[in-house]
């Protein structure tokens, strides 16, 4: 019940492994060394709280049995952490512990705490090696893998960032277990997103996968292995086909436009990294946040004249299928579009729509483009139900 996900880059030498399978924190140590090509040295392990206190010590004591000198970085658990001065504070601990070029930084959460620790490690020394494991469903399938790292700001997510490859990621669906039903309704929000744009070869299992099983009952079936096979078979899927989109378009280039372009993997997030900025990151999930982008986006490639009725309904459908959203309809739009503005993805001052003209269909429609009216419309739709 193990699978193991390469990712190798068309310019640069660095690829690596995501190893995916159940039990396999407790070996954690030999495969950081392995990760490594056997080396050792100092481990910042940095987690949050709640992470460290479920899985912590018994990663530290690998770790340890594997020959690293470990110390400990516990940040705060939420988006609203990933910040400058939580950065500032990550990166005195390693500068205490004196953590030197040829020591690794291991980071133990979800993505805010692999993002902050990824970017600590891309700019702590010019960079220091990297090493994730991911404890939350859409950190396994999305953002350990790739090499985006980065903090919010006052302007917006993600906008203060590097690129930072890890040497290798390490996914124990065991973590799962232990996972709140809103961080896994979040998670296969982002799941059912890849599978919109990548094709029915990866939606339809997505899709069928949670018409089987609600997300609300996996704690009491991880320790069936029917079911855990059919989950590690899942991510294996879903991190397949990032690793590949990642792997042609390592830096999303902004000359890049095609099918392949990593800007498509950013399919219902113009919309969700909005929703976060107007809430202060506190009220939603990112994942949340991507189930109301997905279904924005599709109506408007509806009202676009991109998308047939059917498959935004399918979109819908299947977005419920992962659980109960927060309702946002008490949320001016207005502001919300406001932000738009201060969207990563915008290319020579001018924002770029990832909309779908199908399943597996992905488009980059440039906002000049698209009527204000089509925007305000799609918004008042996905706020009825």
């Amino acid at each position: 019940m193990h699978k193991t996900v390469s990712i190798n880059f068309q310019n640069t030498p660095a690829g690596y492994g995501i190893e995916i399978g159940r039990d396999r924190l407790t070996a954690s140590g030999d495969w950081a060394k392995a990760c490594r090509g056997g080396k050792t040295g100092k481990a910042a392990l940095v987690s949050n709280p709640k992470v460290f206190g479920l899985y912590g010590e018994s990663v530290k004591k690998s770790l340890q049995n594997a020959g690293f000198e470990v110390f400990v970085c516990l940040i705060g658990d939420g988006e609203r952490f990933k910040s400058f001065k939580t950065l500032q504070k990550t990166l005195g601990i390693f500068s205490e512990n004196r953590l030197s070029r040829t020591d690794v930084v291991v980071a133990l959460g979800g993505g805010v705490v692999g993002d902050l620790a990824g970017f600590a490690a891309s700019v702590y020394l010019r960079g220091v090696g990297f090493l994730q494991i991911p404890t939350t469903l859409l950190s396994m399938i999305d953002s350990s893998v790739g090499g985006k790292t980065g903090i919010n700001s006052s302007y917006g997510k993600n906008l203060i960032g590097a690129f930072h490859q890890p040497k290798g990621v390490l996914v124990d669906v065991q973590t799962l277990q232990t996972l709140p039903k809103r961080e896994l309704t979040a998670g296969f929000c982002e799941a059912i997103k890849q599978g919109a744009i990548s094709g029915r070869e990866l939606f339809d299992p997505t899709a069928a996968f949670l018409e089987t099983y609600q997300p609300k009952s996996f704690a009491g079936m991880i320790d069936d292995e029917k079911f855990t096979a059919g989950l590690v078979a899942l991510l294996s899927k879903q991190i397949a086909f990032k690793a590949e989109i990642v792997a042609n378009d390592e830096r999303e280039s902004p000359d890049k436009v095609d099918g392949k372009s990593r800007k498509i993997l950013n399919f219902g997030h113009t919309l969700a990294h909005a929703l976060e900025k107007v809430t202060n990151y506190r009220y939603l999930k990112h994942g949340e946040a991507v189930g109301y982008g997905i279904r924005f986006a599709a109506e408007l490639s509806k009202k676009l004249g991109l998308l047939d009725p059917n498959e935004v309904n399918l979109l819908n459908d299947v977005v419920h299928r992962a659980g109960t959203l927060p309702p946002i309809s008490n949320l001016d739009p207005r502001i919300i579009f406001e932000t738009f503005k201060y969207d990563k993805k915008l290319v020579n001052n001018s924002l770029q729509w990832i909309l779908l003209e199908g399943i597996g269909k992905p488009v980059i429609f440039p906002n000049a483009d698209v009527p204000p009216s089509a925007l305000m419309s799609a918004f008042k739709e996905i706020t009825r139900t």
